[in-house]
């Protein structure tokens, strides 16, 4: 007997008006006297039989997709995004970045953001997300006294006036003067509400520092030229939230050191969703140390930086 599925003419008809009349699963099966499944089942024997070709159109204009899906096979991440390369760094479009926070941050997230330039200008290009009842919170202290408009607290305060949400400051400054310090700021009722506040965050939005003169570390003045020199001798490859490691991911002996105050970099791990924001090829070392460290998930960058990370790889 034959069945249902085999009929040909059934099966066009199911996907006239399933492509081309845009009528719902449920309504052809109301309509033909058929169970939702059957419908199910028609429209991909339609597909396997070559009834229908589905093709994506436009592919051309997402330009760099091809290299995206390389990467992020490579290197097991869960998505990424790559922007042309431009010659003077400034000019990066960050817009790109800022769209793919709008459609990635949901209803009700909340969001983890540390610090820097970099992130400072994706912040300013998010232009209408869609997303309400977002809460934003510092990863790092977001308190300093140079180039305030690149600390956390500020790009927190940011977000949620763009997606109309709220946030948490962090009342201390990044990095403070002693273990002692941050063990009895650390116990602070303000500072420990963002903190556990931190511990709850679905999505983080990471800068990828790197040892250098020109880093944001240094702009901000919590690091000077000679501990850089030092880290560049540890051959530190990167850092998150002012927390350094190696090419391989892992952090260094005596990283308490560092004073930071914050979220410890390992808990990063646990957040569903790592957004990794980095462009230059002066940082492939630090972007290969947050991928190789799982610090990361999700990797914005630029074109150069793209293909010498596949380079690499295929190494």
């Amino acid at each position: 007997m034959k069945k249902v599925v085999d009929d040909a003419r059934l099966m066009i008809k199911v996907c006239d008006l399933y492509y081309n009349q845009n009528i719902s699963q449920q309504q052809i099966a109301d309509m033909l006297s058929l169970s939702r499944p059957t419908v199910s089942r028609l429209l991909s024997s339609a597909r396997e039989q070559g009834i229908v070709e589905i093709r994506v159109s436009n592919l051309e204009t997402i330009k760099h997709w091809e290299l995206e899906r390389q990467l992020k096979e490579l290197y097991h991440l869960k998505d990424v995004v790559i922007v042309d390369s431009v010659p003077q760094r400034e000019e990066v479009p960050e817009d790109a970045a800022a769209r793919y926070l709008e459609n990635t941050i949901k209803d009700d997230d909340i969001v983890g953001i540390s610090m820097g330039a970099t992130l400072y200008q994706v912040v300013n290009h998010i232009a209408k997300p869609a997303a309400r009842r977002v809460t934003f919170v510092p990863l790092i202290g977001g308190m300093g006294q140079l180039r305030m408009e690149l600390h956390s607290n500020n790009l927190a305060e940011s977000l949620s006036r763009k997606f109309e949400g709220s946030f948490v400051p962090m009342q201390a400054p990044a990095r403070v003067s002693s273990a002692a310090v941050r063990r009895k700021l650390m116990k602070e009722e303000s500072i420990a509400a963002a903190i556990a506040l931190g511990e709850r965050i679905n999505t983080a939005i990471v800068g990828i520092g790197y040892p250098s003169q020109d880093s944001a570390i240094k702009a901000t003045g919590y690091f000077k030229e000679d501990e850089i020199e030092s880290l560049i001798i540890k051959k530190a490859a990167g850092e998150i939230c002012m927390q350094f490691y190696d090419i391989e991911g892992k952090t260094f002996v005596g990283q308490n050191d560092n004073n930071v105050i914050g979220m410890e970099i390992e808990k990063l791990r646990k957040v569903p969703t790592r957004i990794g924001i980095a462009y230059g090829t002066a940082k492939l070392r630090a972007i290969q140390g947050a991928i190789a460290g799982q610090y990361i998930n999700v990797l914005v960058t630029d074109f150069d930086c793209a293909r010498a990370l596949m380079e690499e790889r295929r190494r």
